[in-house]
């Protein structure tokens, strides 16, 4: 009752005033642990005009860049009008101080802008795709990778970047996969709070830091079909278990802002969506930073059929705790009326300027508001010789090495003449994929590149294209057929364009386009040892293809250094060690395929035609989730757990010992699943719940270790209180999801919770 009162009191205070009345006076709950930022944002507050206060929760591109259908037009003459908080798609430190010097040398408050950016993997010196970083199970890397990220674009004067994307995806149709840490959400949660720690480092003032926002809330990995932008449908025990335990693990981790995603959940468009943003955002979880749409999806709430008008999607944004319109002018053009029409209540738009205030302030821009327009800073740090050291590092831990028969890979330097054929094999552009922000493509070195520089006098590289990508010409194959007779060894590179994949990129068809598969076939029959490496953006179908080489390797798009990178793995100067972070199908008629399924009422039989299989192709994989060869091998022995009898306030440790048998050094990833055998809800048949990275000389053991409680148990039972129930449970630990060894234990007692 009290708090209709203060609302109905500020409504009459706006309603006796002017336009230009003042804000009333309002308290806020943000923000506590820093009084003094505190104090200063609510003196601003208080300060500002109704305007002035819907112009911080506008957010506009500037003609940098475009990265939707439609611009906006005079956005410099809406800065100095006070309509513009924050601007994206404007980069290098000259052309950010401008912008920044009509925001704050030229509006009555002076209020610095905050500058937003697509920094996805990488900003100049630009990193593997996200699924492609996630390949390397490497915690260390990602959140290099994200801090070299954040230190190239504050030198180029942006303070905000859109990621890391978060959301689980499961189905390789979805362009989008290429952007996240693939299926699994123990993994997703690892990686989600090392890129947040990345990019925001311990101080958000300091000089090489940004604000990282988790996208998209939520459950966009999951759109009907594969099709970008399209419906989700979910149960709550689904929502909560799978998709949004990423997006906790970055409030958890202090991420600054969180986008709102395209799709619809539970019949409500997520920018309208008040379950997601406040009771579950807000309210749940604590979150204290502010929340930005993703491009114009407050006026796409029209054609979903939530609203009549800009209007009508403006009220449900804002009362659905949405702080920042993005691109879409809603806010700009309605809110005011919106107010006067007591659908949205300044208390409201005070709480949503309030948020993004305390940001500007924690980034310290009201101390200097050029502070990140630093040219100096700028031509030391952008694609400096550390960044590209770590770039080739992070990109060589993101192969992952899919088949070697007969060992044919590593290849030696000497006295070699290696045939390269593809229409990969010397492209450029495609090396840094999708969403390759401010990176110049131009600068990437290609595999052919990479391949010559490490040959140098003592081999010889013959190259032919011999196809192009996506279409039907075969006029190519002669050649390459040539080139290929020539060498003792082919190595053959496929895939898809760069941007085959990434937002508005689905794909019905998920095999290798064009006539590549042809060309490979052709190779094939020369009987040279064939090598294919793979540059793609999602997961393929690829049965035939594997079936053809004698060695793949999964590069994904590597980034700036790409060629180096594969180059390394190629001539062993690296031992591959990535794991595949997502299911590769059979086929796509295996999509939505994931390694932690239901087991159902009928598991597979494949004496018993009435259980759940396919009548063309097993159930199983091409590849499972976790896999990845090395030059390597592993023996995993004597897996054991410390007690058979884990009490629910107790600790189990499961332990194994894994060796070296090979006759090189190498990484390996050793993965502990988790199966709970009988419970008031039907569980996955197996879920990852540890990993450790490891690096073991020839011949070298060591015994690892992983610590288990109740709270890696838990789930959403019946009644949808999250607890684990007592009961028997597999342990199973191995090289992937499917070579495990395994044993069990039971928990005991009763539940803390």
């Amino acid at each position: 009752m009290k708090i209709r009162i203060v609302v109905l009191l500020s409504m009459i205070i706006y309603a006796c005033s002017p336009v230009e009345q003042q804000g009333t006076q309002a308290s806020f709950s943000g923000e506590k642990d820093n009084p003094e930022i505190y104090r200063k944002a609510t003196e601003l507050l208080n300060k500002m005009t109704l305007q002035e206060k819907i112009g911080q929760l506008n957010l506009f591109t500037s003609d940098w860049d475009v990265t939707g259908p439609t611009m906006r037009k005079g956005y410099k003459e809406d800065i100095k009008a006070g309509k513009v908080g924050a601007i994206f798609n404007a980069y290098t430190a000259n052309y950010t101080r401008e912008l920044q010097r009509l925001a704050v040398e030229e509006t009555r408050l002076g209020i610095p802008l905050l500058f937003g950016y697509d920094v996805i993997h990488g900003h100049r010196t630009i990193f593997p795709i996200s699924l492609g970083e996630a390949a390397s199970w490497d915690l260390a890397a990602m959140e290099s990778s994200a801090k070299v990220a954040a230190t190239e674009a504050a030198a180029e004067g942006i303070h905000w970047t859109f990621a890391p994307m978060v959301d689980i995806a499961r189905d390789p149709r979805w362009g989008r996969v290429s952007e996240g840490a693939g299926e699994d959400t123990y993994l997703g949660v690892q990686i989600a709070k090392a890129r947040v720690k990345g990019f925001q480092g311990d101080d958000l003032s300091a000089e090489n830091t940004v604000l990282a926002c988790a996208k998209h809330f939520a459950a966009y990995g999951m759109a009907q079909a594969g099709r970008d932008y399209h419906t989700v449908d979910m149960s709550e025990r689904v929502l909560r278990e799978v998709y949004l335990p990423p997006f906790k693990a970055c409030v958890d981790a202090g991420v600054a802002t969180f986008m709102s995603s395209f799709n619809e959940l539970d019949g409500m468009p997520a920018s309208g969506n008040a379950y997601l943003f406040k009771e579950i955002l807000r309210d749940e979880w604590g979150f204290n930073g502010f929340v930005v749409t993703d491009y114009t999806s407050i006026n796409e709430m029209i054609p979903h059929g939530v609203a009549t008008n800009e209007y009508e999607a403006g009220a449900l944004a804002m009362n659905a705790g949405i702080d920042m319109d993005m691109q879409g002018a809603v806010y700009a053009n309605h809110l005011e009326q919106l107010v006067k029409d007591e659908k949205v209540t300044l208390q409201q738009i005070d709480n949503a300027v309030m948020n993004i205030l305390l940001m500007k302030y924690r980034l310290g821009l009201f101390d200097d508001p050029y502070k990140y327009c630093n040219e100096e800073r700028e031509k030391a740090v952008i694609m400096s010789d550390e960044h590209l050291a770590i770039a080739r590092d992070v990109a060589r831990k993101s192969i992952v090495l899919l088949k070697n028969e007969g060992q044919t890979l590593p290849l030696k330097t000497e006295n070699i003449k290696i045939g390269l054929i593809g229409p990969l094999a010397d492209a450029r552009r495609d090396l840094i994929g999708s969403w390759s922000a401010a990176g110049d493509w131009k600068k990437s070195v290609t595999l052919k590149e990479g391949l010559e520089k490490q040959l140098g006098q003592n081999g010889q590289l013959l190259y032919a294209k011999g196809c192009e990508i996506n279409d039907q010409e075969q006029k190519g194959f002669t050649e390459a057929l040539a080139v290929a007779q020539k060498s003792d060894v082919v190595v053959l590179v496929l895939g898809e364009a760069w941007d085959m994949s990434g937002e508005a990129a689905s794909r019905s068809d998920i095999t290798l386009p064009g006539v590549q598969t042809d060309l490979l076939q052709a190779l094939q029959q020369t009987g040279k040892p064939l090598i294919v490496v793979l540059m793609n953006g999602r997961p393929l179908a690829l049965e035939k293809e594997v079936s053809l080489a004698n060695a793949m390797l999964e590069t994904w798009f590597l980034g700036t250094t790409a060629g180096d990178a594969i180059a390394d793995v190629i001539f062993g100067k690296y031992n591959p060690s990535g794991k595949l972070p997502i299911t590769f199908p059979r086929s796509v008629g295996q999509v939505p395929t994931f390694y932690n399924m239901k087991n159902t009422g009928r598991p597979m039989d494949p004496n018993n035609k009435y259980t759940s299989k396919y009548l063309d192709i097993p159930n199983t994989p091409l590849f499972p989730f976790g896999f990845g060869l090395s030059y390597s091998s592993f023996e995993y022995t004597g897996l054991e757990v410390s007690t058979s009898q884990l009490p629910f306030n107790g600790k189990l440790e499961v332990s194994v010992s894994v060796k070296n048998t090979g006759t090189v050094s190498g990484e390996e990833v050793v993965q502990l699943y988790i199966r709970d055998l009988v419970a008031s809800v039907t569980r996955p048949v197996k879920e990852l719940k540890g990993f450790q990275k490891i690096l073991l000389t020839p011949g070298e053991s060591r015994t690892v270790s992983f610590e288990l409680t109740s709270d890696d148990l838990a789930f959403y039972t019946k009644d949808m209180t999250f607890t684990a129930e007592p009961g028997k449970f597999k342990v199973m630990v191995g090289t992937n999801s499917e070579e495990l060894q395994e044993t069990e234990f039971e928990l005991t007692g009763k539940s803390v919770h």
